[in-house]
This record gives structure tokens, C-alpha cells and sequence, in this order.
């Protein structure tokens, strides 16, 4: 006859906890087998039947039951365990930083753990440690902006951060530039949705709908974006927008900032501007993209709209991109605080 298990109460937030481990793909299979050996458990399912779904033998899951009677969730985790810690010499510990700090010599560009421990003949674990301990990350790089070859790069830096801090009197302040080759893409099967322990998921193959350009100006002190989505970026695209955006403002002086992109300076937009006494344009140094704050809302546009999006067809990713700048601005807009006051980056 088999042996009937006790059942006992879950807490709601022990139950969330343990169907987690139970359904998480990420989680490790012995703890997933214990929070199952409880679940199953408050259920009222016999030890027999216990020890058949979860895998683990029966004096395992008595093991984990009371285990669970006396500590709840946390007596599910592994005790620390007995013994001397091994011993790492100074001279390994040094071997692995030096190690670190070297660029490989087996052709990689960084270290991972797996071939440190490799090449020095200690445990994977044994290297991660050491690598923590003095908070070396060799699988990492930081970027920083290097000074611009730019020789106006002073003045041309003064005058748009003069804009940012102190713009004119019945001046409107527009950041200008364009985000191209956003790609509308399609999976070739259905997502799968977010569930606890799962993040969604998407197929690695996908089909392509085409791609647009986003046009974009950044109004700097009201935090608004005004934009169109078009086929393909040239100088007659540019002008368009600018003329769109001359109409919409006839009673500001725009102050347009953009990059040094040569459709942005061809003679035939040039020639437009130098005719418009409301217009002046601004064009951020070589290389000092960072300037241009527009560069800011993009980084959120695609973290928000790009990533992970999915498209039936281009038109579905114009009507997204053009609701979310509609509803960013009713809900959202807000002028981004700059802090640069212009010094001069070393080399």
C-alpha cells in the first residue's frame, strides 16, 4: 500500500517561488525537482507518487519535506558545505591576474573563464572567484569619446551648448537627425508569451517586410518629437522635412542642430536655408555625435519600439512608430537634462 503524503499549507508567495523554479528553463534541475517534491506534497499525492514525477527516490523526498517543515523555502537551497576550503597559492592567484590583463595567445581578442582555467590548471569556479575578488572583467569594453580632429571643434561645441543652456528669445531649439534601416521583421512562428521564470521568446528565423527611415526632430526645451517615416534617406527627403518643419513654427526662429552627414550640407539645402531669415543651422563638430541630443531619444525609441518588435508588414511598423511618438509626447515628454558646459576633452 503506498504511503500517504501530509499535505501543508503554502504561503502564496512560497507558492509563486517554487512554480518559478519548477517552470524557469534557467533554473538548476535539483532545485527544480525539490519545489516540486512540495508542490506535490500540498497536493495530498502519495510519496510513491511523488517520488515517480519528481525523479528523486522516496527517502530524498522525505529528506526535502522536512527540510521544507523547518526552514520553508530556504531549507530547499544546498547547506554550505564542510571542510577546508582548497588553497590557492600567491603565485596561481597572480598567474590568473596577470593572465587577465594579457591579450590571449591563441588568437581571441579576451579571456573567458573557461580558458584561463584551462591554461593555469585550476577550476573554473577557482578563477571566477579570483577574477571577483579584484574585479577584473576581461570579456568587457568601455568606450569613451576620443577628442574630435575637428579644428572648430571649441567653437562649434560653445555654440550648440549655448543653444542647450541659454537659447535665444523666441527661439525654437530643434535637434535633427535620422535613424535608418529599421527593419520590419517578421518571425516565422508565433511568439511565445511571458510567463513566470520565462522570458518571451522568438524563433531565430524571421522574414523581412522591407525597411523605412525615420525622420526625427527633437524639440530641445519642450521635450517633443516631431517626425515622418519616409523610404529612403537624400538631400530632397531632408530639405522636405525642413520646409515641414519651417511652415509648422511661422512665428519661432528655428535653430536646427544636426551632423555633419553630407546631405545635410548639400548645396541645394543650403542654398534654402541661407534664403529663410527664421532658419539658422548648426552643425555639430566631426566626430561629436554625442552632441546632437536627438542621439539620446533614439537610444530610447529603439529600446522601447525596435527591440524584439515583430511586423506583419512595413506599413504595421510605420503606424507603431508614428503611435508611439504620438503617445510619447502626450505622456511622456520631457526636455533631458544636459550637464556638459563644454570642456574640452583631453586626447
Amino acid at each position: 500500500m503506498a504511503r500517504k503524503s501530509v499535505g501543508f499549507d503554502l504561503t502564496t508567495e512560497e507558492r509563486t517561488t517554487l512554480t518559478m523554479w519548477v517552470a524557469g528553463h534557467q533554473t538548476e534541475q535539483r532545485m527544480s525537482r525539490r519545489a516540486q517534491v512540495i508542490l506535490l506534497s500540498e497536493q495530498g499525492r502519495t510519496l510513491r507518487e511523488i517520488s515517480q514525477q519528481s525523479g528523486l527516490s522516496e527517502k530524498n523526498c522525505l529528506k526535502w519535506r522536512k527540510r521544507f517543515v523547518l526552514d520553508r523555502v530556504e531549507g530547499l537551497k544546498d547547506a554550505p558545505r564542510k571542510g577546508r576550503p582548497p588553497v590557492i597559492t600567491p603565485w596561481q592567484r597572480a598567474q590568473v591576474i596577470r593572465l587577465a590583463c594579457e591579450r590571449p595567445s591563441n588568437g581571441s581578442n579576451s579571456w573567458s573563464v573557461r580558458e584561463l582555467a584551462r591554461v593555469t590548471g585550476l577550476g573554473s569556479t577557482t578563477v571566477h572567484r579570483i577574477l571577483n575578488e579584484v574585479a577584473l572583467k576581461p570579456h568587457k569594453i568601455h568606450h569613451w569619446c576620443g577628442k574630435s580632429p575637428d579644428p572648430e571643434f571649441e567653437p562649434k561645441q560653445a555654440d550648440i551648448i549655448g543653444l542647450y543652456l541659454d537659447p535665444p528669445e523666441n527661439a525654437l531649439v530643434l535637434s535633427v537627425d535620422e535613424k535608418s534601416q529599421i527593419q520590419a521583421l517578421d518571425r516565422t512562428q508565433p511568439e511565445l508569451s511571458l510567463m513566470p521564470g520565462n522570458p518571451r521568446r522568438h524563433t531565430a528565423t524571421y522574414t523581412r517586410h522591407g525597411t523605412t527611415c525615420l525622420l526625427a526632430a527633437l524639440a530641445l526645451h519642450e521635450g517633443t518629437v516631431e517626425a515622418r517615416c519616409v523610404d529612403g534617406n537624400s538631400r530632397h527627403v531632408f530639405l522636405g522635412f525642413l520646409k515641414k518643419l519651417y511652415r509648422a513654427h511661422p512665428h519661432k526662429h528655428l535653430h536646427v542642430i544636426a551632423d555633419n552627414l553630407p546631405l545635410h550640407k548639400h548645396p541645394d539645402v543650403m542654398e534654402w536655408v541661407s534664403r529663410r531669415r527664421r532658419l539658422s543651422l548648426h552643425f555639430t563638430p566631426t566626430y561629436a555625435s554625442w552632441l546632437n541630443q536627438i542621439e539620446i531619444w533614439f537610444n530610447i525609441f529603439a529600446r522601447d519600439v525596435v527591440k524584439g518588435g515583430v511586423w506583419k508588414s512595413k506599413k504595421d511598423l510605420v503606424e507603431q512608430i508614428m503611435f508611439y511618438i504620438k503617445r510619447y509626447n502626450r505622456d511622456r515628454a520631457h526636455p533631458f537634462k544636459w550637464t556638459n558646459t563644454g570642456k574640452v576633452l583631453a586626447a
